[in-house]
């Protein structure tokens, strides 16, 4: 059970090593300026691989479970599915069901933990296996790999990152788990952070907090949902930025725009500056930020004396 790029390498090692009976993904969604029907990259792989491939509005409808039952799974992989499991699927496979998540659990539960781990500041993440259970990735641990998170990571790079570490956990997990040899550990709660999904506001940029964070949000967001703000009545999408700090006694409003280096920029809180080095205005490509200024020229007058 998965369905974005995330789970393909997962279903791709799965395929090689196991009989896999069927796929289940979500359902065909529409995207793009033409609203066409597009399918979940683990649909496109499984039809590939010949492997049957279902997508019910939600697991739990009775066509969608009496498919199930029929295929009598042994065990039930998910990665990045994006549907709450009841407790009749995951008493359903024998060995139960095996979650590859996102984080280094308990920190990071949730839907985006990825993004996250970004958004806090964190130095590293990872990926953990684990047996699910009724909770929200509260289940027990059967094995974790801890990744570093690069200073340019953004939440596109670093779960393409990601996704090959988690299919080579999972295959060398499983073996063990499947003979017994590795006995589930129960998760602490101390330390446990909650990730939720994201949804378009998350991209709001908020000039009261300081440049350090704005830019952990521009990474964070990329590239879903962006990060953004409101420019001449529009959405101006920030793709990439920078923080800058001028020591100054003034404090500068936060929001104030400014030019800094040749570039747009910000102030935030604590007189730190947002500079954009790659935006996209609406109904525009992304550019780089001195492109924008110049069709941009009442951004701001002051260059700062650069």
């Amino acid at each position: 059970m998965g369905s974005p790029d995330f789970a393909v390498p997962i279903l791709e090692v799965l395929a090689r090593h196991y009989p896999l009976v069927g796929v289940v993904t979500q359902p065909d969604r529409p995207a793009g300026r033409g609203r066409n029907l597009i399918p979940p990259a683990v649909k496109e792989v499984a039809l590939r691989l010949g492997i049957p491939v279902m997508q019910p509005e939600k697991i739990c409808l009775p066509d969608a479970m009496t498919q199930l039952q029929a295929w009598t799974p042994d065990l039930i992989v998910v990665a990045a599915f994006g549907q709450i499991l009841r407790p009749a699927v995951l008493g359903l496979p024998r060995f139960g069901c095996i979650n590859v998540h996102g984080s280094l659990l308990p920190r990071g539960r949730g839907a985006a933990p990825i993004q996250a781990a970004i958004l806090n500041g964190d130095e590293k993440t990872g990926i953990t296996i684990m047996k699910m259970d009724s909770g929200v990735d509260t289940g027990p641990i059967l094995s974790q790999r801890a990744l570093p998170i690069a200073p340019d990571d953004t939440g596109g790079s670093l779960f393409a990152r990601m996704a090959p570490h988690g299919a080579e956990l999972l295959i060398e997990t499983l073996p063990r788990y499947l003979s017994g040899e590795i006995v589930p550990q129960s998760q602490p709660e101390e330390g446990a952070t909650y990730a939720p999904m994201l949804k378009k506001k998350d991209g709001i940029l908020d000039f009261t907090q300081p440049a350090f964070a704005l830019e952990r949000r521009v990474r964070a967001m990329n590239p879903w949902p962006g990060a953004f703000f409101e420019w001449h009545g529009q959405s101006l999408k920030v793709h990439k930025a920078h923080c800058a700090f001028e020591f100054t006694p003034i404090i500068q409003p936060a929001g104030k725009r400014i030019i800094y280096d040749g570039l747009p920029a910000i102030y935030g809180g604590g007189n730190t500056m947002l500079v954009l080095d790659e935006v996209q205005p609406a109904g525009k490509k992304f550019m780089p930020g001195k492109a924008f200024l110049a069709g941009a020229r009442d951004w701001s007058i002051t260059n700062n004396g650069k």
